[in-house]
């Protein structure tokens, strides 16, 4: 019974994933419809012809999924049906950007009804649709170009790295299957032979596989924390200046330079994170000189002052605690351009006999470690948390202190493992 616990949920997980799926065009056209009507886009087509193409982009869907949903296994059919959902999707942008809404669904409907090879192009494209709404339709392709090609970039971008991850679970999951039916039929074989040990053997095969589960869950959580996250939170700021100042050339120019060098440099850790190698900078340099770079991009980007100390004799570290201690920074220095407004920032690597510790203080405007948590993040704050469960999975220890109007201190203290420790 336990062991057929987790494929029923998985099965259970999949239909409502599904049902989601058949659910969401409708709810893209209706939102569309609704918000047409209520706030009218500049320059967009009448209302009666508009509403005459999404009701019959509702019925082609509802044909192809809705009334027929065997029909999502024959992928030549699935093919003609996704293409006829982009050219709604289109039109309707076209004729209104508020239908930027139901373009989005060809997203979710790529990975379930096309094949691999062309879930690429339908990926760009919906990226273009939705690019072209969130701009306000047909008319800023051609007054606002280079704005329209930076919204393009950016979904392209966010779709791309969601798209990898999306890949990669997916071959994960078959894999998984494949090693779920090798350890049934190797479990089946054991009960035969070793029959009074059936139920031990199963209790333990779960535990082991739900614990790499979560412990890889919570690894990944981490490292989409310290790539995508901080990436696109970079992305957005630099894009929100350039906006600002589209009428100084050189600002708006420099602005988006940022955003492109964040979205390389977050797609390759990205890349890197899905398997599990070290960071790019600890891989050529050691790591005060990676803190000395990481601490001179960060500041090119914010305008604020950052330093760097060593003290100690630097020696080789365990790769494990290198890159806590360098992700700790990364987040450290993250927190202080998102919540701090300092002025200058100081980052102290010290080597001790046992002990490494680095200590990120700035001048900002703090807050009350006792009286109120510390600032969160959107979506939820995960980056203190992130930053403490590295530190503790290595054996260290997190500290931080601040108050209103005195800056804040961030220390964290790990184990001086050397670098040939297992």
């Amino acid at each position: 019974m336990t062991c057929s616990g987790g494929p029923d949920r998985l099965t259970s997980w999949r239909e409502r994933e599904a049902s989601l799926y058949r659910v969401f065009p409708y709810g893209g056209l209706a939102l569309g419809t609704v918000l047409a009507l209520v706030a009218p886009a500049p320059r967009a087509l009448a209302t009666a012809p508009t509403l005459a193409i999404a009701v019959t982009a509702g019925c082609w869907v509802a044909w192809f999924i809705t009334l027929h949903p065997g029909w999502q296994s024959r992928r030549g059919l699935m093919a003609v049906y996704y293409a006829g959902l982009l050219a709604f999707a289109a039109v309707l942008v076209a004729a209104n950007p508020w239908y930027g809404f139901f373009a989005w669904v060809g997203y979710t409907h790529a990975f379930p009804v096309l094949r691999t090879r062309w879930r690429i192009a339908g990926v760009i494209t919906t990226a273009t649709l939705v690019a072209t709404s969130q701009g306000g339709g047909l008319s800023v392709v051609t007054s606002h170009l280079p704005l329209w090609l930076v919204l393009v970039l950016f979904n392209l971008v966010v779709a791309g790295s969601l798209s990898w991850f999306a890949m990669v679970a997916e071959q994960e999951d078959a894999r998984r299957k494949r090693l779920m039916a090798e350890l049934g039929e190797a479990n089946r074989q054991l009960t035969e032979t070793v029959r009074e040990n059936a139920g031990l053997h199963a209790q333990l095969l779960t535990q082991a596989r739900e614990a790499g589960v979560l412990d890889e869950r919570q690894r990944m959580a981490r490292e989409i924390h310290d790539t995508l996250a901080q990436g696109l939170t970079g992305i957005i700021t630099q894009l929100e200046a350039a906006e600002q100042t589209r009428d100084r050339s050189a600002d708006w120019r420099r602005h988006v330079d940022n955003a492109l060098a964040l979205a390389r440099e977050s797609l390759t850790e990205a890349r890197r994170s899905v398997r599990a190698v070290r960071p790019e900078p600890l891989e050529t340099a050691r790591l005060p000189d990676a803190l000395v770079e990481l601490s001179g991009r960060w500041s090119a980007r914010n305008g604020v002052r950052a330093e760097v100390a060593t003290t100690g004799t630097p020696r080789p570290l365990h790769p494990e605690v290198e890159v806590t201690l360098l992700r700790a920074a990364q987040e450290a220095l993250a927190n202080v351009a998102r919540h701090a407004a300092a002025s200058r920032v100081g980052l102290t690597l010290s080597y001790m006999a046992d002990v490494v510790t680095l200590d990120v203080r700035d001048d900002g405007t703090g807050f009350d470690v006792t009286g109120q948590p510390a600032p969160r993040e959107p979506g939820g704050g995960y980056g203190l948390t992130a930053m403490r469960q590295r530190v503790t999975r290595v054996g260290g220890e997190l500290a931080v202190e601040s108050e209103p109007g005195g800056g804040t201190a961030i220390s964290a203290s790990v184990p001086a493992l050397p670098g040939g420790a297992g």
